[in-house]
């Protein structure tokens, strides 16, 4: 399925939400549990190295992190929506990846755009590998699998965004 990754925060309505899982099996339920608590962790440090990779300073580079920022933290909600939806608690240890994001954030901005553009492709690479992991996994429900697969495209499309600006980092100053 194709997605418009141009889209950064796709509309949701009241009757999307509402509770799953109930026929799950108990070892369907802890999958979908740990998957979905690996997912929002994983967003919560990927919104945390874009808001720590921008700096107060306007430029095309921050334009673009603001955005991919506002996508990630869409993927958070969604995946902190879909816990709920399941009767779940996020992760009790999800301040470790926050503390995570702001150091790759902090640490790549600190090595110039060059770093803050690899990090991303670095960063994305890896989401895309654990979404791909968690898809073929996990036995999702068909409205929590679309999601899923609307933000691994998403990722993918930042990545070809940072590997874009890399190739052409003049056009960032």
């Amino acid at each position: 399925m194709d997605y418009d990754v141009s889209v950064i925060r796709p509309e949701m309505r009241a009757e999307q939400v509402k509770a799953r899982g109930g026929v799950f099996t108990a070892q369907r339920r802890k999958a979908v549990k740990k998957g979905l608590r690996t997912l929002h962790t994983l967003e919560i440090m990927a919104a945390k190295i874009y808001q720590c990779q921008m700096t107060s300073k306007p430029s095309p580079l921050n334009t673009q992190l603001a955005a991919a920022m506002c996508n990630e933290l869409t993927h958070m909600q969604d995946f902190q929506t879909k816990i709920y939806e399941y009767g779940f608690k996020p992760s009790r240890l999800r301040w470790a990846y926050w503390m995570v994001g702001y150091v790759f954030g902090l640490g790549s901005r600190m090595l110039g755009t060059t770093q803050v553009l690899k990090t991303g492709v670095w960063v994305e690479a890896k989401a895309v590998n654990h979404y791909s992991r968690l898809l073929d996994d996990i036995e999702w429900d068909d409205e929590t699998r679309a999601i899923i697969q609307k933000d691994q495209a998403d990722e993918r499309g930042h990545i070809a965004r940072w590997r874009y600006l890399l190739e052409h980092s003049e056009d960032l100053v």
